[in-house]
Parts: C-alpha cells; sequence; structure tokens
C-alpha cells in the first residue's frame, strides 16, 4: 500500500501543479478611467486615503456618524456578515488536521441458557486526507476570500453610512439657511403689504398693486411652511439612520462649513483600491478562480490516512477479561472513474462563472471611473457658478433697494418692485442650493473613492 500511494502520488502531483496556483491581483485598469483629466489638481495627499474625520471636520456632524456606526441596523448585520464569514475561514483552515471520534461500544450477548457475556471497546479513531492535490489549499484559500469579501462588505456599508450621514446633515444644514432667507424675506413683504396699503389709501398705488403684493407675500408664507415642514423630514431621516425616534438634531450652520479645497484623486489603481465594491468584485473574481482550482482538483484521487487505538475485552470470537489495548491504521487512496463526465461539466461551469466574475470586475472598474469623474465634475462646476451667485446675489439687492426708492418718489411700477424682490429671493435661494451642490459633490466623491480605509 505505501509503495502505490508513493508512486501515485509521484505521477500525478507533477500534472496538478495548476491546481496550488495563487489568485494574482489586477494591477491594471482601462486607461483614462476617470475621463478627460475633470479637475486640475494639486500636489497634495490623496483624497482617497483621507478618513472621514478629515473630511467631514463639523463636530456635531462628527459625534452624529460616531453614534449611527454602532447604532445602525445594516451597520450590525454587516459585522454580523463578518463574524460567519471569520467562522468559515477557521473551519477551512481546520481541515488541515486530522479528525478525532470518541466510539464507546458495548454489547451483552447469551446463546441458549449460557451465561450472558458483555463486551466492551473504548476506541478512538482517526482520519486525515492528506493535501496531495491542493483540494483543501484551495477550500481554505477560497474561504480567506470570502472572509475578505464580507470585511468590504462591511465597509462598503461604512462608507455608505457615512455619506447618507453627511448627505442628510449637510440637507438639513441647507433647508435651514433657505428658512432663515425665506423668514427674512416673509417680514420684508409683510413690512411692504402694510405700505402698499397705505399708499393705496392715499391713491399712490391701485388695487389691483396692492392684491399683487397680498398675493406675492402669501405665497412667501406657504414657502416657509415649506421649507418648515421639509425640515422635519430631514431631522426624521437622520434619526432614521441613527436608529432612534424622531427628535431635534442638534446641528451648525451651513456658512461656517469647511471642507478640503485642494486635493488629488491619485492614479486610478491607487484609488480603486479604496472601493469596497472594486475590492469585493476582485475577491468574488479569486473565489472563482479557486472554484476552478477546486473542479480541477476533483481529477485527482483523495488519499486518506485513517487509524483506531483504544482498548476492549473482545478480540474475534474471543472474550477477554481484563481489556486489552487495540491498535489498528489504514491507508486509501480513492481515484475517480465512473464520474469524470459530472468532473468536466463542472470544470466547465466553473470555468464560465470566473469569466462571469472578470467582466462583473470590469464592469465595477468601469462604473468606479463614471462616478468618480461625475462627482469631479459636480464639485468644481458648483465652485465655479458660485462666484456668480455671489455677484448675481449683490446685483439683486442692489437693484431691489434701488427700485423700492424709485417707487416711493413714483418714478417706477409696483409690478417692478415685485419682480426685483422675487428675483432676489430667487437668487439667494439657489445661491444656498448650489452651496449644498459643492458640499455634495465633495459627498460623492469621497464615497466614489471609497471612503478612505479608516
Amino acid at each position: 500500500m505505501r509503495k502505490i500511494i508513493i508512486l501515485s502520488a509521484a505521477t500525478l502531483v507533477l500534472s496538478s501543479c495548476g491546481i496550488y496556483n495563487k489568485y494574482k491581483p489586477v494591477s491594471e485598469v482601462p486607461e483614462g478611467l476617470y475621463g478627460s483629466e475633470p479637475v486640475a489638481a494639486v500636489d497634495t495627499a490623496n483624497f482617497g486615503n483621507l478618513s472621514w474625520r478629515e473630511v467631514f471636520t463639523d463636530p456635531y456632524l462628527q459625534t452624529l456618524i460616531d453614534s449611527a456606526l454602532v447604532r445602525n441596523t445594516d451597520m450590525q448585520t454587516a459585522h454580523l456578515r463578518v463574524k460567519e464569514a471569520e467562522a468559515s475561514l477557521l473551519t477551512s483552515k481546520l481541515s488541515y488536521l486530522p479528525t478525532l471520534f470518541l466510539a464507546p461500544e458495548g454489547a451483552v450477548s447469551s446463546l441458549g441458557r449460557a451465561k450472558a457475556t458483555q463486551t466492551y471497546s473504548l476506541p478512538v479513531t482517526a482520519s486525515w486526507e492528506l493535501d496531495i492535490f491542493g483540494k483543501v489549499t484551495t477550500a481554505k484559500r477560497r474561504a480567506k476570500a470570502a472572509y475578505e469579501q464580507s470585511k468590504e462588505y462591511e465597509q462598503a456599508v461604512k462608507t455608505q453610512l457615512v455619506a447618507a450621514m453627511a448627505n442628510a446633515y449637510y440637507t438639513l444644514l441647507m433647508l435651514d439657511s433657505q428658512y432663515e432667507i425665506a423668514v427674512a424675506t416673509e417680514a420684508a413683504w409683510k413690512e411692504s403689504v402694510r405700505t402698499t396699503r397705505a399708499m393705496k389709501n392715499a391713491g399712490m398705488v391701485t388695487e389691483a398693486g396692492l392684491a399683487q403684493t397680498e398675493a406675492t407675500y402669501y405665497n412667501i408664507c406657504t414657502t416657509v411652511l415649506d421649507l418648515k415642514e421639509q425640515i422635519n423630514q430631514a431631522e426624521n431621516s437622520l434619526a432614521l439612520l441613527l436608529a432612534e425616534t424622531p427628535h431635534e438634531i442638534q446641528r451648525g450652520k451651513l456658512g461656517n462649513q469647511q471642507l478640503p479645497e485642494n486635493f488629488s484623486v491619485g492614479v486610478p489603481l491607487q484609488m480603486l483600491a479604496n472601493r469596497p465594491d472594486v475590492r469585493s468584485a476582485e475577491f468574488s473574481l479569486a473565489q472563482a478562480f479557486y472554484t476552478t482550482n477546486a473542479a480541477r482538483a476533483a481529477f485527482y484521487p483523495s488519499i486518506t490516512l485513517s487509524g483506531s487505538a483504544g482498548w476492549t475485552n473482545s478480540a474475534g470470537s474471543m472474550i477477554i477479561n481484563p481489556g486489552q489495548f487495540l491498535a489498528s491504521a489504514l491507508a486509501s487512496l480513492t481515484q475517480p472513474l465512473f464520474n469524470k463526465g459530472l468532473n468536466i461539466a463542472q470544470l466547465k461551469i466553473a470555468k464560465a462563472q470566473q469569466e462571469e466574475a472578470r467582466l462583473s470586475f470590469e464592469q465595477t472598474l468601469l462604473n468606479a471611473g463614471v462616478e468618480v469623474n461625475e462627482a469631479l465634475v459636480q464639485y468644481q462646476t458648483a465652485r465655479e457658478k458660485a462666484a456668480f451667485y455671489d455677484k448675481q446675489v449683490a446685483s439683486l439687492q442692489t437693484a431691489s433697494k434701488s427700485i423700492s426708492l424709485l417707487m416711493k418718489h413714483g418714478n417706477t411700477t409696483y409690478l417692478e418692485v415685485l419682480t426685483a424682490q422675487q428675483t432676489l429671493l430667487n437668487a439667494q435661494l439657489s445661491q444656498v442650493a448650489n452651496r449644498f451642490t459643492e458640499i455634495q459633490g465633495m459627498i460623492t466623491l469621497y464615497q466614489a473613492l471609497g471612503g478612505g480605509r479608516m
């Protein structure tokens, strides 16, 4: 038996070398993954390597994110998945060790009226499959890839949660700013209505002019109420992410927010190394690679060593009293012969699934490039528009004051005043919305670059 095992192993090991190949990570990405230089980046630290604390510096937001990372149910579920994969990996590592069983047996028998005889055995049996053809190694590597993939899933949930918290928080700050503008405008229009009513009584303004002024005032009042409702909804969204009941959210001011301005995104491969979805897709490819290796290993024999040792008082037809120590050893070789067709089919399936995983990985890379490109363009466009909004608001404020003065002296109509003030209100609200769009572009970029690894 020993010679058979040695000869079989020597013959087949050479043909099974490919089973032991390790998966080689991807080292290249499509050219021009980000598009045609969407941002003129300053040579600073790679933005994708910044932790969320370095990106979102608002102390109120940091407190909220810390709480969400502990309380959020999706985050807790992701952590449990990591624990499950870790247990599976431990199981695959223990496959290298022999299997031990304790199997005590006892029996009582008698023939005719003869005295009953009692027999017993107390053996410990062991079985150990030699990993000559890499079956156990392949299973362990596949389990390791699955474990790493579960960690990337947890990182993806964390990144999405941080981005969702930041997005909801800054939405709340934007609504606060718009609410303040609308309330101030409402107060100003209330005064305008009083003034217009007095001018109408003096015959300086028609009934139609007064009605138009009042209608605009009422419209602004509804805008204030709409914003108040939206603020409540934004607070509820944050509470939901925190796994808490609805409550008021402590927060800062939109105008006080400071975010990174000069940064680089790094070369494509360095950037993608941080994205959990890309890393997860590559670990899926690694698992498919090892599944193919396992399908190849099915063509080769299994060599198992087994044995038992223990005490018994039965030796065939003889009863020994007291018990004696008994030991045995066995080596077996199992070579698949009649299921070769099944093994071939399984190998073809594994190869096809590996190719599917490769295509999915490549598509994930392309999606990543699009997301980074769009986030960079959104951020840069909002920054460029901010200067124009500042100038527009300043010009409209000057125009509104001038037209109001002209109306008091009868040199213009109420319609021009209404138009100027309504245009100013819209511009101020758009200015705040653009600031939020800029921040949102930064949030999207943070998520698109992988959300750091901290």
